[in-house]
């Protein structure tokens, strides 16, 4: 399976961030969407990634108040990224050895999507589901000698 195919089944829909907005803006995005990542946009390209993670170490930095903290003070600016071609598990692999939860989806230099270790994980299950079902379909209608 390839990233691609997790995009198409997910949606392409984006939420984004600019460097230069407030934390807390981010945050308050977040949360009325039940994401755990913006995407950083700057001047229309990929800046990096703003998610959770982020966010809680800034958090403990500061006492647990954000207060007026730009995106550009804590977000990562080095994601990593995958392209649409790449296989699932590939990508997965990938995600384990970053601690990366949240991967942008580029094609070039156009954003495609975003995916989650969730997405991968259950694009993995499903394929390894739908595998398990034909296996045994095979093994039960297998000819008597």
């Amino acid at each position: 399976m390839l990233v691609r195919e997790i995009l198409r089944i997910k949606g392409h829909t984006l939420f984004t961030t600019a460097p230069t907005g407030l934390a807390l803006d981010a945050v308050k995005a977040m949360a009325q969407h039940d994401i755990g990542s913006l995407v950083v946009m700057e001047h229309g390209r990929l800046a990096g990634m703003l998610t959770f993670r982020e966010v809680l170490e800034a958090l403990a930095r500061r006492d647990g108040v954000l207060g007026d903290v730009s995106v550009d003070a804590i977000y990562e600016r080095n994601p990593l990224t995958a392209a649409p071609d790449l296989e699932v598990m590939e990508l997965r692999g990938a995600m384990l050895e970053r601690h990366a939860r949240y991967v942008p989806v580029m094609d070039g230099g156009t954003l495609m999507g975003v995916v989650s270790f969730h997405d991968v994980a259950k694009a993995v299950y499903e394929e390894q589901s739908f595998e398990n079902r034909m296996l045994k379909n095979y093994i039960k209608n297998w000819p008597d000698e």
